[in-house]
């Protein structure tokens, strides 16, 4: 009896020793969260200014120098018994203060704690804490935020200063620190630079834009007549679906025009009535005529296409009047892509909706679905629970039992765009939609590399079965090997967990699993899977690059690090040891490409009839011919200036469909404009708006060098001696690190994505043919008739800024151009690069805004700000001032 009392005593003094320090831990979480953060970039070149970046180990010897400052608004802070949480996309390197250590976690995840010589927290009093980290940090987005603190086994809390995405809460505007290197000569927009930009376009009278078609038609007449749809249209859609023929009312009823009377509309399906290069997929004819519009389609693709013109020509805003025609077309590419990462960040259904709307009207064919990636695991998978209960999941779990661990600014809760997933349903539905509109949807499972959530959800799936007892089913679709020791980084930092195993059996039982799984959706769906998408980009370790030396034997210019402590992927596995000793991998730089077929035999046997993977990915295969599919297609994303035009040969005459996905045009998560406010990485290009990704020549890869520079503003030469077969397609890529929301996700889609869908469907006529050999020197050679560029432009951006935006749906959060203005002789003069879009000035400082009218310019004294506004009046460009 006595014994069991002293337990239950202990018991009770145990207990409530815990919860003191629970309640003491959870008092200092909530004050540090208090704190007031600010981060500071000092120094973006500080291998220039006296800092070694090569021997603290920076990739390129590249490297700058921030500040951490934390403000305590309150009572002194003197624990010791904190961490601070917080992600960051550079690696930080060093350290500047003997109060402080940071520590890298995994990912971008790296935590800050006190060391013993710690003074703490004082009330209204500031401290320091001044880092090293490598590269740049040239874009305020390069900061991200819900910094989080932890004490103990108390609640961990969201610094509150940090928990939002309007950056300059808690960033100091990077200012002088704008430039990579000191001889980066790109041009930094501001109000002036953007006016002297845009200064070559004039906005065009209505007559000018009569009768345009957007995406341009091949060939289009233009009669002197008007059709009127104010009465409506009665449809004759007998060759479209059911769920097509609903799309397109919808779509008529956005626009103002009722279906079902008024203006007909008679169309029909007449393949044998196309020749030629016009006898492909979404061809079609249309005519407007003061007694009805006939549309002949090669399929019923080009029907929905030829509706889409119709709809393409009826005016936003007042009467629906459209030119009479006639349109023979056919588009340039079979692919005409749409890629979204929503793995890094979650985006919503409803946002993927939106879009796929948006591009089917303008006759984009293809969604590119990224559905995992070391962050996130996004689709439901029937009997892998885990995936999407761990892998979909980030918080603060140190165990990742319950979920990953916070990544990319999602903090410590499953709350945010961190967290989320499409149910089998969810997917169903985004699958049906997409094919109401012929688009068809390409899954992305990405692997063998980027596969950390796929790797963490059946190391978890492994654990609950095992102690089930239930070892062969455990085994059965585990990703890791557990007797691989690798010390491996990827290009994201993530260690070896970041990469499946290629060498496990049941590597390809999960792969088998989950393409049967998805499979089984597109099926239900009624649009069968005919593409899989295998991924397959950057197996490899980051710091066996080039940019990295031996600071053993050392090169100049060269981040030095101890080369013989990393590991190439998998080198440490023995299973896979032995199927190199063996003989059935050369080595283990071949083994992604060696696993690549492996897939492509089981894609084969689900009857699917191509496989697609980013073309690093199949770099250790020979051609497409190995390949278990019928055919192959790689997303060719090498940049331009850096030898792009040439390689990008080497896998069309590999046998590869070429889908053109290049970062230094196509990548819309880079910035629009050379300005540390835009958002978005920027290692590919400093900048992609609308008119640059317009004057790209997909299919002749060398001309761009005349027409763009390099991503340090400089001019590039590019030719190839080799043949060009031609690309397959096109695609244009939204990755999501810094894409948190839905709204960001769609500032960075439109309206650039307009720009691509006419470089996907039409081939202008400044566009020059390949020719092999021929070399284009930026500056220098001037085959590109530059006039002719900007005239096609001129028109293109007045359709953009006059017609096509204020079509766009209005739940849609697209880009509006910051204007560009200056003061001369005291009257603002403004513009803005897509002429139409309103613009807005204000002398009091922001407090009352008036339209800006170039016919009356206003007479103006002192500072003046200036933004854009949308057509509906509700939405607003980024402010600036015209000095």
């Amino acid at each position: 009896m006595k014994k069991f009392k002293a337990s239950v005593t202990g018991g009770a003094i145990s207990a409530l020793l815990w919860s003191g320090m629970a309640l003491a831990g959870q008092e200092t979480v909530d004050s540090i969260s208090k704190l007031k953060l600010n981060y500071t970039v000092n120094d973006n070149h500080a291998a220039q200014h006296g800092v070694d970046c090569a021997a603290l180990g920076a990739d390129w010897a590249s490297c700058n120098k921030a500040t951490i400052k934390l403000t305590n608004p309150g009572e002194a802070i003197t624990s010791k018994d904190w961490t601070i949480w917080f992600p960051s996309i550079r690696m930080i390197l060093k350290t500047d203060s003997d109060q402080f250590k940071i520590t890298h976690i995994v990912g971008d995840l790296h935590k800050l704690e006190p060391t013993d010589k710690f003074t703490g927290f004082p009330t209204n009093g500031t401290v320091d804490i001044p880092i090293v980290n490598e590269y740049w940090q040239i874009f305020m987005s390069d900061a991200i935020p819900r910094w989080y603190v932890t004490s103990g086994e108390a609640k961990p809390k969201v610094i509150a200063s940090t928990d939002t995405e309007d950056l300059e809460q808690f960033v100091t505007p990077i200012g002088e620190q704008w430039k990579r290197t000191p001889e980066d000569n790109n041009i930094l927009m501001t109000a002036r630079t953007r006016f002297e930009k845009n200064s070559d376009v004039k906005r065009l009278n209505a007559s000018a834009l009569r009768g345009q078609i957007l995406p341009t038609p091949k060939a289009v007449t233009v009669h002197a007549q008007d059709v009127d749809l104010s009465k409506g249209v009665k449809l004759e859609l007998a060759s479209l679906d059911k769920a097509t023929i609903n799309a397109v009312q919808a779509r008529f009823a956005r626009l103002g025009v009722k279906t079902g009377a008024g203006y007909p509309v008679r169309s029909e399906v007449k393949t044998e009535a196309f020749s030629g290069n016009d006898a492909v997929s979404g061809a079609y004819t249309l005519s407007i005529g003061e007694q009805g519009a006939v549309i002949t389609g090669y399929d019923a693709a080009g029907v929905f296409y030829g509706l889409q013109s119709i709809m393409s020509l009826i005016p936003a805003e007042g009467d629906k009047k459209i030119a009479a025609l006639d349109v023979k077309d056919a588009p340039r590419f079979a692919y005409r892509g749409m890629f979204i990462d929503v793995a890094r960040n979650f985006h919503t259904k409803s946002a993927i909706l939106r879009a796929i709307d948006q591009i089917a009207a303008l006759k984009m064919n293809k969604f590119h679905f990224h559905l995992s990636d070391d962050e996130g695991w996004r689709i439901e998978i029937p009997g892998l629970p885990e995936l999407t209960e761990v892998g979909g999941k980030r918080c603060h779990d140190l165990t990742e039992k319950s979920c990953l661990l916070p990544q990319l600014g999602s903090g410590p809760d499953a709350n945010t765009n961190g967290s989320g997933w499409f149910t089998r349903a969810d997917y169903i539905d985004i699958v049906k939609y997409a094919a109401a509109r012929h688009v068809q949807v390409i899954p992305e499972i990405d692997m063998p590399a980027h596969a950390r959530a796929a790797v963490i959800s059946m190391e978890a799936r492994y654990d609950r079965l095992m102690k089930e007892g239930k070892e062969k089913e455990a085994n059965q679709y585990r990703l890791l090997d557990p007797t691989d020791t690798s010390n491996t980084t990827g290009v994201q930092y993530y260690d070896r967990t970041g990469y499946l195993n290629p060498c496990m059996g049941s590597s390809r039982n999960f792969v088998d699993k989950v393409i049967g799984e998805i499979q089984s959706m597109h099926k239900e769906a009624g649009q069968p899977l005919k593409t899989w998408h295998f991924g397959g980009d950057e197996a490899k370790n980051i710091y066996l690059g080039a940019g990295y030396t031996d600071k053993n034997n050392p090169q100049e210019g060269k981040g030095r690090i101890d080369i013989s402590k990393q590991d190439k992927p998998w080198a440490k596995s023995r299973i896979c040891q032995t199927m190199l000793k063996e003989g059935k991998v050369a080595d283990l730089e071949h083994l992604p490409g060696w696993f690549a077929l492996q897939v492509s035999k089981i894609v084969n046997a689900h009857g699917i009839d191509k496989m697609m993977a980013w073309q690093d990915g199949l770099k250790g295969v020979k051609d497409a011919s190995e390949f278990a599919t019928k055919r192959v297609g790689v997303n060719f994303w090498d940049t331009l200036y850096w030898g792009g035009a040439d390689s990008v040969n080497d896998w069309a005459n590999k046998g590869y469909e070429v889908t053109v996905s290049n970062p230094d045009y196509l990548y819309l998560d880079f910035p629009q404009e050379v300005d540390p406010r835009e958002p978005g990485f920027y290692w590919g290009t400093r900048f992609s708006d609308e008119r640059k990704i317009f004057a790209f020549a997909p299919n002749n890869m060398p001309q761009n060098a005349e027409t763009s520079v390099d991503r340090d503003g400089n001019a590039f030469t590019s030719g190839s001696d080799k043949n060009w077969p031609g690309a397959y397609g096109i695609s244009a890529q939204v990755w999501s690190e810094v894409v948190r929301t839905d709204d960001q996700l769609e500032y960075r889609l439109f309206p650039r994505l307009f720009s691509v869908a006419e470089r996907a469907w039409h081939r202008a006529g400044w566009e020059l043919d390949y020719k092999t050999g021929r070399e284009f020197k930026g500056g220098e050679t001037h085959f590109v008739d530059k006039a002719a560029l900007a005239n096609d432009w001129e028109r293109f951006a007045n359709l953009l800024g006059q017609r096509e935006l204020a079509k766009i749906n209005p739940d849609i959060a697209w880009r509006l151009s910051v204007p560009g203005a200056r003061i001369v002789s005291g009257t603002l003069e403004a513009n803005i690069a897509l002429p139409g879009l309103g613009i807005q000035y204000s002398t009091d400082g922001g407090k009352t805004w008036q339209r800006y009218d170039d016919s009356a310019r206003p007479q103006v004294s002192d500072a003046v700000l200036i933004r854009s506004v949308s057509p509906d009046g509700k939405r607003f460009s980024r402010v600036t001032p015209v000095n």
